[in-house]
């Protein structure tokens, strides 16, 4: 298995862009073309949990646009072969003093590379 290939991460790391250009513009049908449209997807937020496509589905199409920035911080890239690579970023928001810590696991499918599971959280931090 090849780590990190070149390819793989120019594709993520793109892609990773993409998510968070949606992500902060709440454009709900772009951010949930990014994820698994699968039962078993798993995504756990800040204080929300997703089981599923469905219940991720009702999570987006509720929830409000920012009025927050967001600045990024040690973003990492890491690829396991051509077909799974996994993202994990630090977060500073402009309406909070906490940290946050956002992990994505990013896996090649046959309709193209979706989020199989991911992890956002918040907490005081210093570092």
């Amino acid at each position: 298995m090849k780590l990190d290939d070149h390819g793989v991460l120019a594709e993520v790391t793109a892609l990773f862009h993409a998510y968070e250009r949606a992500l902060m513009s709440n454009d709900v049908d772009a951010l949930l073309a990014f994820f698994w449209d699968d039962p078993r997807l798993t995504r756990y937020g800040i204080a929300d949990r997703q089981l599923g496509i469905e219940q991720m589905r009702e999570f987006r199409r509720a929830t409000p646009a920012p009025t927050f920035s967001r600045e990024l911080r040690q973003l990492r890239i890491n690829a396991f072969g051509r077909d799974m690579a996994v993202a994990q970023v630090e977060f500073l928001r402009s309406d909070t003093p906490l940290r946050g810590f956002q992990s994505q696991t990013w896996v090649r499918l046959p309709q193209g590379w979706r989020i199989v599971a991911a992890h956002v959280s918040m907490i005081p931090f210093e570092g």
